[in-house]
C-alpha cells in the first residue's frame, strides 16, 4: 500500500460515497461525523466523544505517504516498515543500509533524524462551507470559479495559520458540497529508533504482496521530538497483550488516499480505457528502467530500491483494479444504480435539472483523455527542485490569495521542510531519469515541438540529462537555500542549467496547471450536484470520498471462503517459518538471520498477521487498529487481492484490510530483536 497506493475487488457496489445506503462495514468515516447509531444498532458499540478525541489525538499522518499512531507518552510513533522505507533509503549508504539490514538505536543518542519528514496530528476540525460559497460567483467560469475558490482558501488557511500556528489545510468533501478546515500540529523532528530487515517485512516479495495468508513484520517505529527532546505526549495509545478473536470489533484511524465512489459511469469507464491504461504503460516503462539500472551494481540496486518497489507495488495494484473494471459485472450494477436514481430524480421537477451533472461528467472525461501525458514536470529530484525554486520565486511576488496551491503561506514551512531536505541525491539515477522523461517528452509532443526543441537543445535525451546533472549545483541544500532566499532576482539570473530549464518551461508548467484546474473545476461543479442529487433521492448521511485526511473505518477480525477454502482470519510466528521452509530456495522467501537464531525463543502461537473487514485504501498504511476500549491490536500494512477496488466500491464478501498483529511486534522486539528497553517504553 506505498507509493500513494491505489488500494483495494469487487462482487458488491456501493452506488456513492455520499449515499447513506452502506453495505456491511462499508465507510470511511469523518471524525466529526461518526456512524454513531450504525455502531450501537450492529456492534453495540457506543463511539463517545471522549473515546473519538483521544483516538484521533492518538493518530498522524506521515507527509511521505502514510499513517501512524502515536504509542507512548515519550514520542515513539508506530508506522509500517514500508512507508518509513522513503526515510530508511534516505538515511541509508553504501556502509549503512538500513533497508536490508534494518536497525535498532539501543540509546536516545543513536536515534538517526529523518531529513525531510513531516507528521501531522489532527487538533481541529472546522466548517466553512459557507464561506467559500459566499466568496464564488455562482455565474462564473470554472476558470473563474477556480480563482475565487482558490483565493478564499488561501485566505481561510492563512488566518487559522495566523491565529493558531497549526498547519492549516481547507479539505473538499463529497465532491464540493462540503469545505472543512483541518487544523494541525506538525512533528519535524522526527528520528528512526527501531526498522526490521527488509526480508522480515516484505516476506515474500511480490509474490505475496496482497495475498493473504501473510507472515509480515511490516512495522517501524519512530519518535517525535520538540525542542531537542523526545515529545511528551498526553495521548497515545495504550497496547492490547490479548491475542484477537474472530468476530470481535475493530477500528481503523487513517487517512486514506483518494477514491472515487462518488465517480459516474462515464468515469468509471475512462478510468478503464484511459486512465489506468495510461498508467500501467508508464509504471511498467519505470518498473524496466529501475530494474536495468539495479544491473549495475549491489550500489545501483541499492539506490533505486525503494522507488523501483514503490513502482512494483503500484504496478500490480493498479493491474488489480483494471481487471475489477473490466469484468462486465461491475459496470452493470453500477449502470442500473444510475438508472435507477435518475429515473427517481425526473419525478422531482424542482430538482430534475441536477440530471444535467452525468452527461457533463461525460464530457469531462473526454477533456481528461486528452491531457493524459502531457507535462513538463521530467519527474527527477534535481529538476523536481529547480521548478518548485522558479514557481517559489514567482509566487512570492504576488499576493497570498492569488498563488498557487502548494505555495501560499499556509503551505510554506511544509513546502520548504521538503526543498531543503537533506536527503542525498544520486547523480546517476538522476541522470538516467531524467534521460528517459526526456525521450517521453519528445514521444508525447513530438521531436518538432518548439519547446521540445528548445528543451533537447540539439542533443539526444541522454547527452541532455547529462549536461544538465552533471552541470548543476542544485544537489546541495547550500545552493538550494541561496537561491530560495535571493528570491526571483536571484534565480531569473541564476545560470544554473536546471534552473535555466525550469524557467524555460514555467510558462507552459502554468498553462497545464490552469487548464487541469479548470477541467477539475467543472468536474467539482458536477459531482457536487450528483451529491445533491443523492441527497433528494436517498436522504443524507454516508461518508465523503477519501482525501488523505484521517478517517475512521471499522468492521470485525473474520477470515473468507477463496475457492471453496475456508482462510483463517489470523497467521501465526509458526506458519512463517513453515512457510519459508515451503518455499525453500525462492526469492524472497529467506527469513532474515534473526529470525532463524531466534527460532527457539520465539513463542511460535503468537498471533503474526490477522484480517479484517474495515474499509481501507492506500494511505492507510500504518493506520492503528484499536479494539473498543481503544487499545492498539494491529496494524494495517495491505489488503488483499479481491480488496483491489475498493478506490471506487467496497465490498466485504472477500475483500479483506491485512494488518500485522500487536502481540506479534511485541514478540518479535522481545525475542528477535533483543529490544526490551523499547518493548517497555510501549503504551506507558
Amino acid at each position: 500500500m506505498k507509493f500513494q497506493l491505489v488500494f483495494l475487488l469487487m462482487t458488491q457496489l456501493a452506488f456513492l460515497s455520499s449515499a447513506p445506503q452502506l453495505k456491511g462495514d462499508e465507510g470511511m468515516f469523518l471524525f466529526n461525523d461518526l456512524p454513531a447509531k450504525a455502531l450501537q444498532d450492529r456492534y453495540g458499540f457506543d463511539a463517545s466523544e471522549k473515546w473519538a478525541n483521544h483516538l484521533r489525538l492518538s493518530s498522524v499522518r506521515f507527509n511521505s505517504g502514510g499513517s501512524g499512531s502515536f504509542i507512548s507518552s515519550n514520542g515513539l510513533v508506530l508506522t509500517n516498515h514500508h512507508v518509513a522505507s522513503d526515510t530508511l533509503h534516505k538515511l541509508s549508504t553504501p556502509e549503512r543500509n538500513l533497508i536490508d539490514h534494518g536497525y535498532l538505536a539501543t540509546s536516545i543518542e543513536q536515534e538517526l533524524k529523518a531529513p525531510d519528514l513531516e507528521l501531522n496530528q489532527l487538533v481541529s476540525i472546522e466548517d466553512v462551507t459557507g464561506r467559500v460559497e459566499q466568496a464564488v460567483d455562482a455565474k462564473a467560469t470554472p476558470a473563474e470559479s477556480a480563482k475565487q475558490r482558490r483565493a478564499i482558501i488561501a485566505n481561510i488557511e492563512k488566518e487559522s495559520l495566523d491565529a493558531t500556528g497549526y498547519r492549516s489545510d481547507v479539505v473538499t468533501l463529497f465532491g464540493g458540497a462540503k469545505y472543512h478546515l483541518y487544523r494541525y500540529k506538525k512533528y519535524t523532528d522526527v528520528r528512526l529508533v527501531w526498522a526490521p530487515e527488509t526480508e522480515a517485512a516484505f516476506f515474500g516479495g511480490d509474490a505475496d504482496n496482497f495475498e493473504y495468508p501473510r507472515y509480515n513484520l511490516d512495522a517501524t517505529i519512530m519518535r517525535v521530538y520538540e525542542d531537542g527532546k523526545p515529545a511528551q505526549l498526553k495521548n497515545f495509545l495504550k497496547w492490547s497483550a490479548e491475542p484477537l478473536k474472530s468476530g470481535e470489533l475493530v477500528f481503523v484511524s487513517g487517512n486514506p488516499g483518494r477514491t472515487q465512489r462518488i465517480f459516474t459511469v462515464a468515469a468509471l469507464k475512462y478510468l478503464r480505457d484511459s486512465r489506468i491504461p495510461y498508467l500501467l504503460d508508464y509504471l511498467r516503462r519505470k518498473e524496466i528502467l529501475m530494474q536495468q539500472f539495479s544491473l549495475e551494481g549491489k550500489e545501483a540496486s541499492r539506490r533505486a530500491r525503494d522507488e523501483l518497489f514503490g513502482i512494483q507495488n503500484s504496478r500490480k495494484a493498479y493491474t488489480g483494479m483494471l481487471a475489477g473494471l473490466q469484468n462486465p459485472l461491475t459496470l452493470q450494477d453500477k449502470q442500473s444504480r444510475e438508472e435507477t436514481l435518475l429515473a427517481a430524480l425526473a419525478k422531482h421537477p424542482t430538482d430534475s435539472n441536477l440530471a444535467e451533472a452525468w452527461p457533463e461528467i461525460a464530457a469531462i472525461q473526454d477533456e481528461k483523455a486528452g491531457m493524459l501525458g502531457k507535462s513538463v514536470s521530467f519527474r527527477s529530484s534535481l529538476f523536481g527542485y529547480a521548478l518548485q525554486i522558479v514557481l517559489l520565486g514567482q509566487e512570492d511576488q504576488k499576493p497570498n490569495e492569488q498563488r498557487l496551491r502548494g505555495y501560499t503561506d499556509a503551505a510554506r514551512d511544509s513546502l520548504l521542510q521538503s526543498l531543503l531536505s537533506t536527503a542525498p541525491v544520486y547523480d546517476d539515477l538522476e541522470q538516467v531519469k531524467l534521460a528517459d522523461e526526456l525521450s517521453r517528452f519528445i514521444e508525447t509532443w513530438g521531436a518538432d515541438h518548439p519547446l521540445v526543441v528548445q528543451v533537447l537543445a540539439g542533443k539526444s535525451p541522454r547527452e541532455r540529462a547529462a549536461e544538465l546533472v552533471n552541470g548543476t549545483k542544485l544537489g546541495t541544500v547550500a545552493e538550494r537555500k541561496k537561491l530560495v532566499d535571493g528570491g526571483n532576482e536571484a534565480i531569473s539570473g541564476s545560470t544554473d542549467p536546471m534552473i535555466v530549464l525550469a524557467l524555460a518551461v514555467e510558462k507552459e508548467y502554468r498553462r497545464l496547471r490552469s487548464e487541469n484546474e479548470r477541467i477539475a473545476e467543472s468536474e467539482r461543479q458536477a459531482y457536487a450536484q450528483v451529491s445533491q442529487a443523492v441527497t433528494v433521492i436517498e436522504g443524507t448521511g454516508g461518508y465523503p470520498d477519501a482525501t488523505f485526511t484521517l478517517r475512521l473505518a471499522f468492521g470485525e477480525v473474520k477470515g473468507y471462503v477463496e475457492d471453496g477454502k475456508k482462510i483463517s482470519a489470523t497467521t501465526d510466528f509458526a506458519g512463517a517459518y513453515q512457510h519459508a521452509l515451503a518455499h525453500a530456495g525462492q526469492q524472497d522467501f529467506d527469513l532474515p538471520k534473526s529470525w532463524l537464531s531466534a527460532e527457539k525463543k520465539v513463542n511460535l502461537k503468537t498471533q503474526l498477521n490477522f484480517v479484517c473487514t474495515a474499509d481501507i485504501i492506500g494511505g492507510n498504511s500504518g493506520s492503528p487498529v484499536v479494539n473498543r476500549d481503544g487499545e492498539l491490536v494491529g496494524l494495517i500494512f495491505d489488503g488483499n487481492i479481491q480488496s483491489l477496488t475498493s478506490d471506487y466500491l467496497y465490498s466485504d464478501q472477500q475483500a479483506r484490510a491485512v494488518s500485522v498483529a500487536g502481540v506479534g511486534i511485541i514478540e518479535a522486539l522481545r525475542a528477535i530483536y533483543n529490544a526490551n528497553d523499547l518493548a517497555d517504553q510501549i503504551g506507558k
